[in-house]
């Protein structure tokens, strides 16, 4: 284990001995810090926290610490992070509450740009990126594959859906659509299918066609949610993803951006 001098380490913290700590790191008790993870310098980790593996911490990033909440009593809830995440300059990633369920989860594969703020029971899918400065009220569920654009603060308790594409600067206070675009002009509004971004990931010409088309009955008819949604399902073979896209609005309680 290579630990600069000036870091300050928890003796009740766990620490694999292939870590990098660099200098002015604090680390608290309870925190478990994976196989090859780097922390460059003046991060800051309280627990209880789980990190896995190679993970990268860069500097002023503040990690577990007590979620910003007026209800919050100093219970032990817990923040968890995958593996092989880069996190960078001034991130802040709170803790849990126990109201939440007392866990807030980063997943794999996820760049977190700087001045990104994830707040208390926040559960981040893998392969996630939040550019520069979007902020996650509490209780925010991002979709793996997701990206939030810079500067996007996004209202508490909304879910943003799998392969969705945030555009920078919109402010987001209901369910983000699956596999869509949505941006602020004047109001934020969902654009259409985020298909570029589907193409890069592999999907086929006939899985983007079908979702092509659930969204022109959903954003381009002149149906209502209901009825889209009705003709969606009448359909003899709407493929998967449309399935999917299908119960991620039924399951909205807060309205999804059309």
């Amino acid at each position: 284990m290579t630990i600069h001098p000036s870091a300050i380490i928890d003796p009740r913290s766990q620490i694999h001995r292939s870590c990098r700590i660099g200098p002015y790191c604090v680390i608290g008790p309870d925190v478990e810090l994976g196989e090859g993870c780097q922390l460059l310098s003046h991060v800051a980790m309280e627990g209880p926290t789980r990190i896995g593996v190679h993970n990268c911490f860069f500097p002023f990033s503040s990690i577990g610490l007590a979620p910003q909440d007026l209800t919050y009593a100093g219970e032990p809830t817990r923040l968890e992070i995958g593996d092989h995440n880069v996190i960078r300059e001034f991130v802040t990633i709170n803790r849990g509450t126990v109201k939440g369920g007392g866990l807030t989860r980063i997943g794999s594969h996820t760049l977190i740009m700087a001045y990104t703020h994830i707040a208390h029971d926040c559960l981040i899918g893998n392969h996630v990126i939040m550019a520069n400065a979007a902020t996650l009220g509490g209780h925010v569920t991002v979709e793996d594959w997701a990206v939030v654009g810079a500067l996007c603060p996004v209202h508490q308790f909304v879910r943003i859906g799998t392969h969705s594409y945030v555009g920078g600067g919109s402010t987001i206070t209901q369910d983000v659509l699956p596999f869509s675009k949505t941006s602020a002009e004047r109001k934020t509004h969902a654009f259409g299918l985020n298909s570029l971004g589907l193409e890069r990931r592999g999907f086929s010409k006939e899985r983007i066609r079908k979702l092509h088309h659930a969204y022109r009955v959903l954003l381009a008819s002149k149906l209502n949610t209901s009825q889209a949604l009705a003709k969606l399902k009448a359909e003899s073979d709407p493929g998967e993803d449309v399935a999917s896209l299908i119960r991620f609005i039924e399951a909205s309680e807060r309205g999804v951006i059309k």
